[in-house]
């Protein structure tokens, strides 16, 4: 009997209510566990798993990271040294939360929140109900009470064959959730199987944290006039719900102050209690937006704009809820509480004097940073500490530094340029991506390695980094072999260890056909333009050379910011000229001067660094007599008269496989 008596003081109750796990564990119990299972891919790709209590200013129960339980400095202080997790629990899905030495203030609800990068990926409510434990001087009373529950079984069978219906209330409780502005009304759901008297009276009440009437139903109808104001013409319930044993009440437009304890009384007219339930509403705001700016911008505005009347005591805080919840900015009584708020956000945040009057709650963020990246959520909340309102904004930061590079097909490497500041934290992870594709990894660093097993197959074995490249902030990449398929975009992101972006930088890469073009003057003109324009911002030690490529002579040389004349063909020697800062503006054209007739021929511009070859064009320059068929007539002719040798049967197709652009020197 002494087991049978301990079994009903410590059951663990556990029922599930609209998606809400419900445990019950008495105080003083040794710990309890708090369930959160979600898909090993889930878990696995994520970067945190979060414990949290909304009704805390300071939410965070406990918090899990890839590397461990280690990130624990934002934890409310009342569960210090009290909760852990699985060492593998984001490895197998298995995110369940161990709570020692469960007190009657730990009870209530628990949100198990999987995030990536700060992003929400999955969340899993769990209710706690702590109970004081019955003195023992009550062991001998639920001894009697067994006893005496067995013989009375007999009298039970009596009284509900003749329909007793008076019993003890219903105590279940059941957690309805929503979100302000999501639904135009709440069902607080209440069905029996009883049998009930048609002129019993339903009572709906508000019964914390405040004691109000929200809907009586009494004589066979609704009694508006018993409601308190806040709830007139705002609840509903069935015509007949005793007939139908549906005492369900419907609550129109929920407001984030409809948060409290409802509590359904059916008595007979003389006034016993025939039944009874209990529903815990919780309305929050899910309002969630999406900003973002690049870091050259001087401020950022978090908007938050609100039609309901705020209380002038009300205090509205922003919080980054992403990284240990610091104090972004305080607001009260009209003014900004800067005592309070986080070193790295002094001095660069501002709101409205008149924000809770005029109900813009909206925050100006100054002096942008990459790290200031991340989730922001702002709490109105009342003098006693309830929520009024609340949301969710998403900053985003980006740096779109961009760069081209442009290169000629059958060079030997191409390397995408990004270099930053020096010394970045050892734990970060650099990510060179493909991003004009879909999840395409070119190669990742992270933990002072190369990771080439995450590469996508066709980069294998052809992409190099720099060693040391945390320490010197040399991020680029070498890509060898390049092919034309590789022409496209590529994002190098370096992030920190909970997943915030640090630095970003976009390379367009283009990988060209071998370009040749005509350049046609008459007899008697003075110059003539070979033209190669391409992209500027070139690197200072690259070499430019222009050469007759049919005899191999030195044209026009351009190095380390001068002209080398010394290394010209003697038939060129005074006769060549080139834009000034021909790297910078990335016309690489050259001027000859004083035409000779054997100055026609093919000539080749390359561009190289070292011993790689970065880009090239070929210019084919011809002269022609004043009268004279031109070239480009000439090669049109030879086009109809091979066509017209293709006509016959017995034809000989010529392949043309050099892309010719004409151009006339006039």
């Amino acid at each position: 009997m002494k087991n049978l008596v301990s079994f009903l003081l410590l059951v663990h109750v556990s029922h599930h209510a609209s998606g809400v796990e419900v445990y019950q564990v008495y105080e003083g119990d040794e710990s309890v566990l708090l369930p959160c299972q979600v898909p090993v891919n889930v878990s696995s790709s994520s970067t945190a798993v979060v414990w949290d209590r909304d009704e805390f200013k300071i939410p965070t129960v406990h918090m899990r990271v890839q590397s461990g339980d280690d990130i624990l400095n934002d934890q409310n202080h009342r569960y210090t040294n009290r909760t852990s997790m699985k060492a593998d629990a984001l490895q197998t899905g298995d995110l369940s939360l161990t709570l020692r030495n469960p007190t009657v203030s730990d009870g209530g609800t628990y949100t198990c929140i999987v995030r990536k990068y700060g992003q929400d990926q999955s969340k899993t409510h769990v209710q706690l109900k702590v109970k004081e434990r019955p003195p023992t001087w009550l062991w001998a009373l639920f001894v009697v009470l067994a006893i005496l529950a067995l013989l009375a079984v007999s009298g039970i069978i009596m009284c509900y064959r003749y329909k007793w219906i008076k019993r003890p209330a219903d105590s279940q409780v059941l957690l309805v959730e929503i979100s302000d502005g999501e639904k135009k009304s709440v069902l607080l759901p209440f069905k029996t199987t009883e049998d009930l008297p048609q002129d019993a009276t339903v009572e709906w009440r508000l019964t914390d944290p405040k004691h109000m009437q929200v809907h009586v139903y009494d004589s066979g109808k609704n009694q508006p006039d018993k409601q308190d104001e806040v709830y007139q013409g705002r609840t509903e319930m069935n015509e007949e719900p005793l007939r139908d044993k549906d005492l369900s009440l419907k609550l129109k437009e929920p407001r984030v102050t409809d948060t409290g304890v409802y509590t359904c009384t059916v008595s007979s007219k003389d006034g016993s209690l025939l039944l009874q339930k209990v529903v815990s509403l919780t309305v929050r705001e899910s309002q969630m937006e999406t900003v973002e700016v690049t870091e050259w911008n001087k401020s950022v505005l978090l908007p938050f704009k609100t039609k309901d009347d705020l209380s002038q005591d009300a205090t509205v805080e922003w919080r980054r809820s992403d990284s240990k919840h610091r104090k972004v900015h305080m607001f009260q009584s009209s003014q900004h509480l800067s005592g309070e708020q986080d070193e790295i956000y002094r001095g660069r945040t501002e709101m409205n004097k008149e924000a809770l009057r005029i109900g813009d709650l909206s925050l100006t963020l100054k002096d942008l940073r990459l790290t200031d990246s991340g989730v922001y959520t702002c709490t109105v909340y009342k003098k006693d500490g309830a929520i009024l309102k609340q949301k969710v904004v998403v900053l985003s930061v980006r740096v779109y530094e961009l760069q081209t590079v442009e290169v000629t097909r059958g060079v030997k490497r191409v390397m995408l340029p990004f270099k930053t500041t020096a010394d970045l934290p050892e734990d970060v992870r650099v990510e060179w991506r493909r991003t004009d594709l879909e999840d395409v990894k070119v190669l990742m660093h992270e933990n002072h390695q190369k990771k080439h097993e995450e590469q996508h197959q066709d980069y294998q074995g052809r992409t190099e980094m720099k060693e040391e490249l945390l320490r010197t902030g040399d991020l680029s990449l070498t890509l060898n072999f390049p092919r034309l398929t590789d022409s496209g975009v590529y994002t190098c992101t370096v992030y920190r260890k909970d997943g915030a972006i640090l630095k970003q930088k976009v390379v367009i890469l283009t990988i060209r056909d071998y370009q040749v073009e005509i350049v046609e003057v008459t007899k008697g003109k003075k110059s003539v333009l070979l033209p190669f324009k391409t992209t500027p911002g070139l690197p200072d030690d690259v070499t430019v050379e222009w050469r007759r490529a049919d005899t191999k002579v030195t044209v026009h040389t351009y190095q380390d910011g001068q002209n080398l004349l010394e290394e010209q063909g003697q038939d060129y020697r005074g006769r060549t000229e080139m834009n000034e800062e021909p790297l910078r503006t990335g016309d690489l054209s050259l001027t000859l001067k004083d035409l000779q007739k054997n100055h026609s021929g093919f000539y080749m511009c390359t561009v190289s660094q070292g011993e790689d070859i970065l880009r090239q064009k070929g210019v084919t320059l011809t002269f022609r007599g004043k009268h004279g068929a031109s070239f480009t007539e000439q090669f049109q002719g030879f086009r109809k008269k091979k066509k017209s040798m293709t006509d016959g049967p017995s034809s000989t197709v010529i392949h043309e496989s050099i892309p010719l652009t004409t151009k006339e020197a006039s």
